[in-house]
């Protein structure tokens, strides 16, 4: 499955999106179209929606209008949709228990992700030597970065991020944007929510939406 998903390639557009809570509107007409390689940012104050517009586009959240995701190139397979999607929350699903090698083994059981690649991913989010390290003990930025590896632990083209950079300092801003960077390279979406700026390699790749602007 694994290698089945680098080769998916996609498109993502949504048409007169709403999402309601008790019959009132969190948002309502939101359209947007993403070609491989591009990259949307959600802007707003808090409360505006972002975070329901991602948990609409995750599938978790009811909706109205329509939201696909289309296939195109070669070695296309019948695969879920759910299975493109990477989805990053403010909650970090970190089983404080664990170690966090033992964290990123779970996640790449769930997600059919490569084992072997833990040490270098831990290494390249900065927290090489923890492997065998408490992850409940770890500090609100390292937790972060530790959520964050489960992008690179199995290929997905859809990331929806929630505040990726939050909680970082500027070591891990850097990190996030050439994280993001490289998936605009290698032809994935990214639908980010975010109130801080993050400068990307080729900002013409990159697109933006102010939620609640109507309101």
């Amino acid at each position: 499955m694994t290698d089945c998903l680098k080769s998916q390639k996609i498109s993502v557009s949504a048409n007169n999106l709403g999402c309601f809570r008790d019959q009132f509107p969190i948002f309502n007409e939101i359209s947007f179209s993403l070609s491989a390689g591009e990259a949307l940012f959600l802007r707003g104050a808090n409360g505006s929606g972002k975070t329901s517009l991602l948990l609409v586009l995750a599938g978790i959240l009811p909706y109205s209008g329509k939201f696909e995701i289309k296939r195109f190139g070669e070695n296309q397979q019948d695969i879920p949709a759910n299975q493109l999607i990477h989805f990053i929350g403010h909650q970090n699903a970190i089983k404080p228990e664990l170690t966090l090698k033992q964290n990123l083994q779970f996640w790449a059981q769930m997600y059919n992700g490569d084992q072997t690649s833990i040490s270098q991913i831990l290494e390249k989010a900065r927290l090489f030597g923890l492997d065998n390290f408490l992850a409940g003990h770890l500090s609100a930025g390292q937790k972060h970065r530790l959520s964050l590896c489960r992008l690179l632990l199995s290929p997905r083209p859809l990331w929806l991020l929630d505040e990726p950079t939050s909680t970082l300092d500027s070591q891990g801003d850097t990190w996030v944007s050439d994280l993001i960077s490289s998936h605009l390279a290698n032809a994935g979406i990214i639908i980010a929510a975010t109130h801080r700026t993050i400068e990307l390699k080729d900002q013409k790749k990159t697109k933006s939406l102010t939620m609640g602007a109507n309101k």
